[in-house]
């Protein structure tokens, strides 16, 4: 019996630390910027409020899967942005506030990042040199959101339309090389 438990309590232990590790390492605004200084990549920007429920589905669904975790881990600098947060920002010379509203308000470094198109959650793609590439609206589901952080980071969108990209994605060999095929976006 004593075998038994030990053996019950590794497990649960050993649950536990694994799912304790497996996370997204969100980091400040400032902190990101900090570190694109000394070690430029892209930075992934997920654009929240705190009474969204899909923010909630994705933090639930999204950002717990372990393919999505290790990608982004690996290669963006991840922000986590409360689109409604209070906190002055400073970045790039400028000095970002929270802007009081009707509907109570809202932070302008989020309205910068989304172009004046507040939507949540939007994730937005910024380049190395911390330029937006892209925002994108709405839930992705883990499979989808796997596929859009490869095609940001991997440079596929300055040469291969997002339709035609998503034809030849492979989950299982994402790092393949996509042969430019022509066309628009």
């Amino acid at each position: 019996m004593n075998r038994i438990n030990l053996i019950y309590i590794f497990f649960i232990l050993f649950g536990s630390i694994q799912s304790q590790a497996q996370e997204i390492n969100w980091l400040s605004w400032e902190e990101a910027m900090e570190l694109n200084d000394k070690e430029p990549r892209k930075i992934l920007v997920e654009v929240y409020i705190e009474k969204c429920g899909w923010c909630k589905k994705m933090d639930r669904t999204t950002f717990v899967d372990s393919s999505v975790i290790s990608y982004v881990n690996a290669n963006f600098y991840p922000v986590m942005l409360d689109a409604q947060m209070t906190e002055v920002v400073k970045s790039g010379g400028e000095v970002f506030k929270f802007k009081k509203s009707s509907k109570g308000g809202y932070h302008e470094l989020a309205i910068e990042l989304l172009n004046g198109r507040l939507s949540f959650p939007t994730t937005v793609f910024l380049d190395e040199k911390t330029k937006v590439i892209q925002p994108i609206r709405g839930y992705q589901n883990p499979s989808t959101f796997n596929q859009i952080v490869h095609y940001f980071n991997e440079d596929h969108y300055k040469r291969t339309p997002w339709k035609r990209y998503t034809q030849f994605f492979n989950t299982n060999n994402a790092n393949s090389n996509l042969i430019h095929v022509g066309g628009g976006n």
